[in-house]
């Protein structure tokens, strides 16, 4: 069974990305601007919505506040299908999500507005499924996860893998029942995955649901059998991303940043920004400085420290024409 690609592909192929020499050491693109400072920017930012953006939220609040002393931020990442709720009822001026807002968030949405909310992808993660850094499996196809974490098989797969021993280890390996560690239902990164790699079927009844990305890494690293799915944002030395492909005739894709922006990679996402935006209407200064701020180098190198993967300039200067920003760069 083929694999949709995922939608980022086509962005980053038809982008003018970074450069293969840069690709072994992630940089940030040296088109993006040099944020600067402005007068006026005051008040309080809100984010609600995605545990995989917390940390990223948290880096760019840092960054921006030290620009704006005066601004206050709070944030809340319980998952990403807490935002639409959210910027809906004006609790938060900032959603960030690890998925693409779902047709019933939009339609919801505009029925309360008449417009639909504008999302921006401001940065690129690999969704890495994880074992503990013993285990010697070399890699395994979509098929084989969603026969792994899923009680449907939507993928085909032939019969549900429940021990490591199905998976060709050997030893102390065979025998081994797989401990399964994901996350809940209010998570995009839940969503995203149950779409891209268990073809909409259902979890086991058995894994594991954790509060956040960090818990199920965690998971992971103290439980030699274990397997969970997280962001690679959240990766440890005490765990190994295992290299993955769409299906027995395609090659294993390590979770490499040169493999995400390629397309390589199988389970290469953006990371959005979702906000609340009436058509031909200017943003105020504090949300447009803000996203301002995410898309110059300064917001772009925070995306690097954080573990993610910075964008091309040119998709950042999409991005910020969403938004009616028209970027000089």
């Amino acid at each position: 069974m083929k694999v949709a690609r995922p939608a980022i592909v086509a962005c980053l192929v038809m982008a003018p990305c970074l450069q293969p020499s840069a690709w072994s050491q992630v940089q940030v693109d040296p088109n993006l601007p040099d944020y600067q400072a402005t007068q006026g920017v005051s008040g309080s930012i809100k984010s609600v919505g995605s545990d995989t953006m917390n940390n990223l939220m948290t880096l760019w609040s840092e960054g921006f506040t030290r620009v704006y002393p005066n601004v206050r931020v709070e944030i809340e990442g319980k998952g990403s299908s807490t935002a639409p709720p959210a910027l809906m009822a004006g609790t938060a001026n900032f959603g960030p999500m690890s998925r693409k807002m779902k047709a019933s968030e939009i339609d919801e949405f505009e029925g309360k507005f008449g417009y639909k909310p504008t999302q921006i992808g401001t940065s690129i993660d690999m969704l890495a499924v994880y074992v503990n850094k013993d285990n010697p499996i070399r890699g395994l196809t979509l098929l084989q996860v969603d026969a792994i974490l899923s009680k449907t098989r939507k993928g085909g797969y032939a019969k549900d893998i429940n021990r490591w021993g199905q998976l060709g280890l050997t030893g102390r390996w065979a025998n081994a029942p797989i401990s399964l560690y994901g996350r809940n239902a209010a998570s995009g990164t839940y969503g995203y995955l149950k779409e891209h790699a268990l073809f909409d079927g259902d979890y086991k009844d058995s894994v594991k649901e954790q509060p956040g990305s960090s818990a199920v890494v965690q998971g992971v690293a103290r439980d030699r059998y274990a397997l969970g799915y997280s962001g690679i944002g959240y990766k440890t030395a005490d765990v190994r991303a295992v290299p993955l492909a769409e299906d027995a005739d395609s090659k294993m894709v390590p979770a490499e940043a040169k493999f995400a922006y390629t397309g390589e990679y199988p389970l290469a996402r953006f990371l959005y920004l979702t906000v609340n935006r009436r058509p031909g209407h200017q943003l105020e200064p504090l949300r447009r400085e803000f996203l301002k701020y995410v898309f110059s180098k300064e917001g772009q190198k925070v995306v690097i420290k954080d573990g993610y993967f910075p964008i091309p300039a040119s998709i950042a200067r999409q991005s910020l024409e969403q938004v009616g920003i028209k970027a000089g760069f």
